[in-house]
């Protein structure tokens, strides 16, 4: 026997069966069992302490919903789409513990601005595990970082060759894109971290409640000035989908150069077999599989985004059944870039690096071209002259099959007599990184302070 809605008085018979399957939450939304309970719990304790309800009934129906929390996590209590969504079950089972004092718990409030609370709360706490794993995944750069200090590898612009940079210097861009992505998510959990209730539907409520009480139970920074708005802005759910769009975005680069680097075009990295897969035909294979999947689940999170923004984007004041459409993409892009990152420390813990590989590449393009030119505009030459005549150098270097660092001086000079017995000095490897010790730049120096300085923070 269906059990009777709770806004069944209006109706007449029973809800088809496919629109009560169609329109139930219950299946994804049960994840909000414990943010559900915890802001029935504060509001509770409010109408208690406003006399809304008798406060001998606040407590025990603050009781049974602490016992109601345990049912669920031990398995003791089951769902069922005929409850609609995790706040009419978790009322259900409260009015079947408690009889109709169970039945107070709604009062002063809405499903509208209950679940604005549900998902606020569980973003500011999805917030908070990947803001840990974000400190993770940066305390491994710098271990790495520091490891294979002196490791020198090509920096790349276009896919090309373009000049030496340390290889901590390169780990510690993704640092910093890690940082800014910190910046994002605790913007978004500022903005989500703002009590709804006491909104109602979309009017407020006749009742004396006490929003600020609740704000303040729930470690909520304020409440909603605008109860229209309070139950029809989903801005803090895209705030956060936008930080994990990004993040997502940041990882795949990332893994980007796992899959190309660790490949035996370029052979710079190896990944750790436990991080990697075989072939099911080609026995020689050693697939860099999470590398791949973090690549691919970046494509989650922008849709994710695009999802949310989309159902949003048409929507009149104020609720709209459109917004249960809301929880999935946040609930799938939460789970999915703290596995992201996951993976990602793990892949940056356990690459080995061929550092005789990467210095190789270094010295077989024209990696220090800019430093000759540079070179030639301390000697007075205009830059302008300075690059052409290096691009010159470069392409005889190409005609004759050979590097830099092997032409003579005769050789040199023969394209500007400018250059002087120095010149080697400015096509090294070594004294490249060197000069560069300008704030933020490759610089041994310049990286090494920068190391102390986040290993301090």
């Amino acid at each position: 026997m269906a059990k009777k809605k709770a806004w069944s008085g209006r109706f007449d018979g029973r809800t088809d069966a496919f629109v009560e399957e169609f329109t139930a939450s219950i299946p994804y939304d049960v994840l909000l069992y414990r943010q559900d309970i915890a802001g029935s719990i504060a509001h509770a304790r409010m109408l208690g302490k406003q006399k809304i309800i008798p406060q001998a009934d606040a407590r025990k129906i603050v009781a049974a919903l602490t016992a109601i929390r345990e049912g669920i996590e031990s398995g003791k209590l089951s769902f069922d789409p005929s409850q609609e969504d995790i706040h009419m079950a978790v009322e259900q089972f409260l009015i079947r513990k408690l009889g109709k004092t169970g039945g107070k718990l709604h009062t002063g409030r809405s499903r509208n601005d209950q679940v604005a609370l549900d998902l606020r709360l569980f973003l500011r706490e999805s917030i908070d595990d990947i803001l840990a794993i974000l400190e993770k995944v940066q305390e491994a750069i710098v271990a790495r970082a520091e490891e294979f200090f002196g490791v020198v590898v090509p920096g790349y612009t276009h896919v090309q060759r373009a000049q030496p940079v340390l290889f901590s210097h390169h780990l510690l861009a993704y640092h910093e894109m890690l940082t800014r992505d910190q910046d994002r998510f605790r913007d978004a959990r500022r903005r989500a971290n703002v009590s709804p209730l006491g909104a109602g539907a979309l009017a407020g409520t006749t009742f004396p409640v006490d929003r600020e009480s609740v704000a303040a139970e729930l470690g909520m920074e304020g409440v909603c000035e605008n109860s229209i708005d309070a139950v029809s802005d989903r801005d803090f759910a895209a705030d956060f989908l936008y930080a994990c769009a990004v993040t997502m975005m940041h990882l795949s680069r990332f893994s980007e150069e796992m899959v190309y680097w660790s490949s035996a075009e370029f052979g710079f990295l190896s990944l750790p077999d436990a991080l990697c897969t075989g072939s099911s035909i080609m026995p020689q294979k050693k697939n860099p599989d999470v590398p791949e999947l973090i690549r691919g689940k970046a494509g989650r999170a922008y849709g994710n985004l695009v999802n949310l923004l989309t159902v949003m984007k048409g929507l009149p004041l104020a609720y709209n059944r459109d917004m249960q459409e809301d929880k999935e993409p946040v609930f799938d892009s939460a789970r999915t870039v703290k596995e992201s990152l996951i993976g990602a420390a793990l892949l940056i813990r356990g690459m080995s690096v061929n550092e005789g590989r990467m210095r190789g590449a270094c010295d077989d393009g024209f990696l220090t071209a800019t430093d000759l030119a540079d070179y030639l505009a301390r000697k007075g030459v205009p830059f302008r002259k300075a690059h052409e005549i290096t691009g010159k150098i470069v392409r005889y270097c190409e005609k004759n099959g050979k590097r830099l660092k092997d032409l003579s001086l005769k050789e040199f000079r023969s394209f500007s007599p400018r250059i002087g017995e120095d010149v080697g000095n400015f096509v090294s490897l070594t004294n490249s990184l060197r000069m560069r010790n300008v704030r933020g730049g490759t610089g041994p120096r310049r990286v090494k302070s920068r190391l102390e300085a986040l290993k301090k923070r």
